[in-house]
């Protein structure tokens, strides 16, 4: 699977990883990954560690993430960006809207 969700109640967290290409293809999936968490306050953690690849319609799949996480006053923190995805989010100046750890 291409990307993969688990869910720590005692954590209270969320976390998201994906797998090589980030692109359109997953775009349900994503979406399904997120969109049953409804708690308030959770921690979503999207885990790019994996991910090769990434092209304009991860930019905006990540950005409806960041939209659940607000409505529910939640939080997002990208963790450990490839370097080639890192130079993508830094262009789109993602830095600005949520935390990126490296």
């Amino acid at each position: 699977m291409p990307i993969s969700c688990n869910i720590s109640q005692e954590k209270n967290q969320v976390l998201i990883s994906v797998d090589q290409r980030f692109d359109f293809s997953l775009h349900q999936q994503f979406r399904d990954s997120y969109s049953q968490c409804l708690g308030k306050n959770l921690s979503y953690i999207l885990d790019l560690s994996h991910t090769e690849y990434m092209d304009s319609s991860a930019l905006g799949m990540i950005l409806l993430l960041k939209d659940h996480v607000d409505l529910h006053s939640s939080t997002l923190v990208i963790k450990n960006p490839s370097d080639t995805v890192n130079k993508i989010l830094e262009i789109a100046q993602f830095h600005r809207l949520m935390t990126i750890e490296h």
